[in-house]
């Protein structure tokens, strides 16, 4: 399959996962099982779509970059062993990693609790042209403090 034709058919696998309005969007109606009615039988389809994924990404990091304007962040938000490390590794290995950093964010340092919360996930963001992937983001800062309020003690917040 040529790299036009490799191009359209990633596209036209992404066109589901598009979000075109946000108002009336609800993440919550999208089904975490899609597998883009891949069954187990079409595991050679399925790595030909994977194929046409990668470089798709490939000649759109290769126009990120040129136009110097814009930059991507991408989340991945999953408990431990969901496959975060893996999806990164599969989906992105196409692309150039000289334009790539991914992030992954473990107990805060001494000086990120000199900080607000959210600064370290802010000094993370990616330049221009370039792809930043946060393992883990700023969600958890945010929600796991609400089941946990224990976390906020080492914060140096006010009373």
């Amino acid at each position: 399959m040529g790299k036009k034709a490799l191009l359209k058919r990633a596209r036209s696998l992404a066109e589901r996962f598009c979000v075109t309005k946000a108002a009336g969007f609800r993440l919550g109606r999208i089904d975490p099982g899609e597998t883009l009615d891949f069954g187990s039988e079409d595991k050679p389809q399925a790595r030909q779509a994977l194929a046409a994924g990668v470089a798709a990404l490939a000649d759109l990091q290769d126009k990120l970059y040129a136009q110097d304007r814009w930059a991507l962040l991408l989340i991945f938000q999953a408990m431990d062993a969901a496959g975060k490390d893996g999806t990164i590794k599969h989906v992105m290995s196409g692309i150039n990693p000289q334009g790539c950093e991914v992030f992954s964010f473990k107990s805060p340092s001494a000086e990120e609790l000199d900080h607000d919360y959210l600064w370290r996930h802010a000094k993370c963001l990616p330049q221009r042209g370039r792809i930043g992937i946060f393992n883990r983001s700023y969600y958890e800062e945010t929600l796991a403090v609400r089941v946990h309020p224990e976390f906020l003690a080492g914060q140096k917040l006010p009373a």
